[in-house]
């Protein structure tokens, strides 16, 4: 996850989704990810508390800030290269289930009152970011999600 002070997704030359100041979220799915791994990871993405408070300290959320949150599908987080040079997708979890799990992530996170924006699964993405800080999380459910 990345705090952004914009962030956009391009698929076939037409911008798919786009935000200002907000979280660029990368979510990849695991084989026996679940839904307990989706709540964990909208809670965790609606409640990060990564953005600057009056005092200068990182005290405030997404919503707290007014931003938004463009989330990207991406099994590659899922890519093993500890051994040889290609790598190897196997943790990722297959795309028809793992398609269902992002789109819950994405439709709890609209349950929280939160704009949303995505990418197209299984697309190839051209996905651009100003990285703001820079700050990266990485967040990893109770069960690798």
């Amino acid at each position: 996850m990345q705090r952004v002070t914009s962030a956009s997704v391009t698929v076939d030359g037409v911008v798919r989704g786009a935000i200002g100041r907000g979280l660029l979220a990368y979510v990849g799915v695991g084989r026996g990810d679940a839904e307990p791994d989706a709540v964990y990871l909208a809670d965790k993405i609606a409640g990060l508390r990564i953005f600057e408070d009056p005092a200068g300290k990182m005290g405030l959320d997404v919503a707290a800030i007014g931003g938004g949150v463009l989330v990207i599908s991406q099994f590659t987080l899922y890519g093993d290269v500890r051994r040889g040079r290609r790598p190897s997708f196997d943790a990722a979890m297959e795309p028809v289930l793992a398609e269902a799990l992002y789109l819950r992530v994405v439709a709890l996170l609209r349950d929280r009152g939160l704009v949303v924006q995505t990418g197209v699964f299984r697309a190839d993405m051209a996905v651009e970011s100003v990285n703001d800080g820079p700050v990266t999380i990485l967040v990893d459910g109770a069960r690798g999600f």
